[in-house]
């Protein structure tokens, strides 16, 4: 199995493509290489295939971390899981499930939420998408400040609270309430739940 990530950026034209484009790639360019891995087309949607189909929802959060930290910049991302059919040279002619599923979320569940998935288990996509609903609350609304907190920990979960508080130039009172107001904490339950969910579904 695979996971597929259709998507696109959200109010692209009205924020200068050089602010964007290069973090876009180079989030990408950590997976693989362009035409074959990922795909930027029509100037601000993209494709991308995460192998490692645990892995998919942390990066689709890193993502919008990047992203968020543009100043009215967000992303819309479809994710699907499944099968895929034979090899592939360029991902936008790749198909099979994961492609299928990718392309119906994206055209159908990313009209009500910005992040979503499409699985072979609609009872795992029930649960997914009503708890990403939840945490979008709190992810769509980010500030600049929340997303590249965020970033800084995901990137790095092992460096303290302290050492983060230290690179921001901040308190630790004040990167302890950054932390809080960007929902860090719960999202990164989500994402543990999201593996357990996975990791029961694929193990056999």
């Amino acid at each position: 199995m695979t996971s597929i990530l259709t998507g696109d950026i959200i109010n692209s034209r009205n924020v200068a493509t050089h602010l964007w484009l290069p973090i876009l790639k180079d989030a990408f360019n950590t997976v693989g290489t362009s035409p074959k891995t990922w795909e930027i087309f029509r100037g601000d949607s993209f494709q991308i295939e995460i192998n490692s189909i645990e892995n998919a929802l942390l990066f689709a959060i890193k993502l919008k971390t990047a992203l968020k930290k543009i100043k009215n910049l967000d992303v819309r991302i479809a994710i699907g899981i499944g099968a895929k059919n034979e090899a592939f040279k360029n991902i936008t002619e790749g198909n099979g499930e994961a492609f299928i599923n990718s392309g119906f979320a994206f055209d159908n569940i990313l009209k009500k939420q910005n992040l979503a998935f499409k699985t072979p288990w609609p009872e795992f996509d029930n649960i997914l998408n009503t708890a990403l609903a939840l945490a979008l609350l709190t992810m769509d609304n980010w500030t600049i400040n929340s997303a590249t907190f965020v970033e800084m920990y995901l990137n790095k979960p092992t460096v303290t609270q302290k050492i983060i508080a230290k690179e921001l130039n901040i308190s630790e009172s004040s990167a302890s309430e950054r932390r809080k107001r960007a929902g860090l904490d719960e999202i990164l339950q989500l994402e543990q739940l999201y593996r357990t969910l996975i990791n029961q579904k694929t193990v056999n």
